[in-house]
């Protein structure tokens, strides 16, 4: 690693930078696996000094853990974004480029631009003229894709809690559009809703997207 004056472990042994780079964002989205709702893309870039003890993937943490961590991450980083992807246009360019797309929004919404991107996972497409570097399992090694993973959930659950409201048969404010066995139930008993992705096996049974 470079720029050896950086803080390299958190507490919680999270590697701090990647690049060397002073702004250096991490990225990393929520809602891959779900049935219904967005998929949703978070962007951070933290200051060298930036501290916090119980930061970790937000996997890892519990519902009041990451509500908690995210307000510190949204007023400690130096930048930070959230982006969207809805539903349709998940149906429409699959998951995989609709996860990207995600995070190329809200790297564009930082208001700082980034020097250099470390993406959780496998996959991602060149953003601009910014260097890159895909980190499997990233969002338990870099502590800006760990925030990053935190602000993604946490803003997203908070978007399914308000759909929920609107269609309360699915208990999204419980499953959050996962595939639980009461969520699948409620599919086949009342049907996909506008916030359904029509390309995912809606039903266990199911051998071709649904057509409605």
């Amino acid at each position: 690693m470079k720029n050896s004056n950086r803080r390299e472990l958190s507490n919680n042994l999270l590697k701090a930078n990647y690049s060397g780079k002073h702004l250096e964002c991490g990225c990393d989205e929520a809602g891959r696996g779900c049935l219904a709702g967005p998929v949703m893309a978070a962007a951070v870039i933290l200051p060298a000094d930036f501290y916090c003890e119980e930061l970790d993937d937000s996997k890892q943490l519990n519902e009041k853990q990451r509500n908690a961590i995210r307000k510190v991450i949204e007023k400690k980083a130096l930048a930070w974004s959230v982006a969207s992807v809805s539903e349709k246009e998940i149906d429409k360019i699959n998951i995989l480029n609709a996860s990207i797309l995600a995070m190329h929004k809200a790297i564009e919404g930082l208001k700082i631009r980034p020097e250099f991107i470390i993406v959780d996972g496998n996959k991602f497409k060149p953003f601009q003229n910014i260097p890159h570097q895909t980190i499997v399992k990233g969002d338990g090694k870099f502590l800006s894709i760990a925030a990053a993973s935190v602000l993604a959930k946490t803003h997203r659950d908070e978007l399914m809690r308000k759909l929920h409201t609107e269609f309360p048969q699915y208990d999204w404010d419980k499953n959050k559009g996962y595939p639980t066995p009461s969520h699948r139930k409620a599919i086949k008993e009342f049907g996909p809703t506008p916030y359904h992705r029509i390309s995912y096996k809606l039903l266990k049974e199911q051998e071709l997207p649904l057509d409605f």
